[in-house]
Parts: C-alpha cells; structure tokens; sequence
C-alpha cells in the first residue's frame, strides 16, 4: 500500500502528498486538525439542531445562521476526512475524478459562503435602516430563495473550472504537494498550457469576492450613515452591536482566502509547508470559531442553547 501511495501506475491516479517537509510530524499535525474538526461539527450541528427544534428561531437571521452553518460544516468536510487518512493511514491516492469532484464541491461552497455573508449584511440593513419594512422585506421565502441564488451562481461560476483542468495532460509524477486539491496546486501539476486556467481562476475569485465585498462595504456603508443620525448614544451602542458577530465572521472569511489565493499565485518566497499549513487553517479556523461567535453574540440563540445544555 505503501509503494502504491508514492509511485502510482495508474494514469488516472494522483498523489496528495500532504505537507512536504513535515511528514514526519503528520501525526502531531493531524492531533488539531481532528480536534478543530471536531469542535466545528459539534458547534454547526448544534445550531442547526436548536434553529430546527425552536419555532421562535424560525426567522430570516437564524435561516441565514443555518446556511452558514451548513458551509463551514461542507468546507471542513470536503478536505479533513482526507487529511487525516494522509496523515494516519498514509493513503495519498485519489483519482482525478475525484479530485476535481472535490476542488469543485469545496469552491462551490465557499463561494455559497460569500453568497451568504452578503445576504447576512443585507439583512442587517434591513434590520437597521429599515425595521418596521423588516418583516415584509426579509421572510424566510424570500431569504431561501436569495440562499438558491448564491447556489446557482457558486456552481455556474465554478463549473468551468474542473472542466478546463479535465482537458489538460499532468505531468508524470502526479504528486500534488498538498493535503487536497486546491485549485492552483492542481493547475501547477500539469504539462500543459495552464494560461487559461490561471486567468479564469484568478478572474472568478477578484469578481466574487470583489463583488460581494463592495456589496457588504455599501451595506455597511449604509448602516453607518443611518447610525450616526441616531442622536442616542446607546441606541448608536444597541445598533452596532447587532452587527458584531457577521463582522468577526466576514473578517475570519474573506481575510484567509483573499491572502491564501494570492500568495499561491504570486508568494514564492513563502515556504510550501507554511503556504499549506496556512491553507488548511483558513478552511479549520473559521467554521470552528463560527458558531461560537454567533453562540455569545446572538443572546437569543445563546438562551435556546443554554436551555438544551441544562437539559444534558
């Protein structure tokens, strides 16, 4: 098994090397992976289940906490299980259908991330510049339909990806120095002309994320304006504080990857171990840290939980 991990004969097989460099610490490395894993589904879960469970819950912001939830839960997924079989039982092979099949489910969901951040600042407007429209403005409908939006756009602006990769030859070795597919470790391996892949994922990644940061910048932008007439000092306090926990959560989520996919393109003078371990941490951190920002922040949420934490 061994043998087979470090030189595939089949040409339709590659190799996730895990981190170069470390792989004598790969079972210390796996000790947080597994644990922040861990932590993250338990605290995802847990919102999911107490959203589901109290019908007070049932509004357009705990929609939104739910779907934000069932990305941090899908990006963690998509690339720890197979960490830690790298790290644990040395099985480095994946095929390159799955492999595309998971840098394709993993930007997909990111990208949905981002969807749901926007909709997350808009709904803060709504409830700040806005609140006796709020219940009309923002239903859960209409917050579920915004949510298949995000969706929709996260598949169509991804799907080229894995299909311009499908059509380019790797080179012999196969071996990606990574703990999964990232989009640009995958586009490195190949033999071929990767000027096109390189361009489009770098276009999609400046659009998307360009484009849903301005959004949340004007929405924020809004906000602020609409605060700073309030002649109440505590009404200023009561009205910012609301929009605490999705500015630690937006900060958490688009800071990494912005810097992760430029120092991937444009950071050779980092250290791939250290670009990689960088990599994981950005899909590890944020979904773990996620539900407990919302957990202490949001005190509705944080009774309902308090409530079913007695109970064990």
């Amino acid at each position: 098994m061994a043998a087979f991990n470090l030189t595939p004969s089949d040409p339709s097989t590659l190799i996730l090397n895990g981190i170069p460099g470390l792989e004598a610490a790969h079972i210390w490395i796996s000790i947080p992976f597994s644990t922040f894993y861990i932590i993250s589904l338990l605290g995802n879960f847990t919102i999911l289940f107490v959203v589901g469970k109290e019908q007070t819950l049932h509004k357009p912001m705990f929609l939104l906490l739910c779907m934000l939830a069932l990305t941090d839960i899908g990006m963690s997924t998509c690339v720890v299980p197979k960490a830690l079989c790298i790290f644990w039982f040395r099985s480095k092979g994946i095929t390159v259908d799955g492999c595309l099949t998971q840098m394709f489910v993993l930007n997909v969901v990111i990208g949905m991330q981002s969807a749901v951040l926007v909709t997350m600042a808009f709904d803060r407007y709504v409830a700040i510049c806005d609140p006796l429209r709020y219940a009309t403005i923002l239903t859960n409908t209409r917050v579920a339909k915004l949510g298949l939006v995000g969706l929709i756009r996260a598949v169509l602006f991804i799907l080229p990806m894995p299909l311009l990769l499908r059509r380019l030859p790797f080179c012999a070795n196969h071996i990606i120095p990574h703990t999964y597919c990232e989009h640009m470790a995958v586009v490195k391996m190949s033999c071929g002309d990767t000027r096109v892949n390189r361009m489009y994922g770098l276009v999609i990644t400046l659009v998307t994320f360009g484009l849903d940061l301005t959004l949340i910048g004007l929405s924020y932008g809004l906000i602020i304006r609409s605060v700073l007439r309030i002649s109440s000092k505590k009404a200023h306090q009561k009205a910012l504080n609301t929009c605490t926990a999705h500015i630690c959560v937006m900060l958490m989520s688009y800071t990494p990857i912005i810097f992760s996919t430029l120092t991937h393109r444009f950071g050779q003078g980092i250290a791939a171990h250290v670009h990689i371990l960088l990599a994981n941490l950005n899909l590890l951190v944020p979904p773990m840290l996620n539900p407990i920002i919302y957990g202490v922040k949001t005190k509705e949420l944080r009774d309902k939980m308090g409530k079913y934490t007695c109970r064990m």
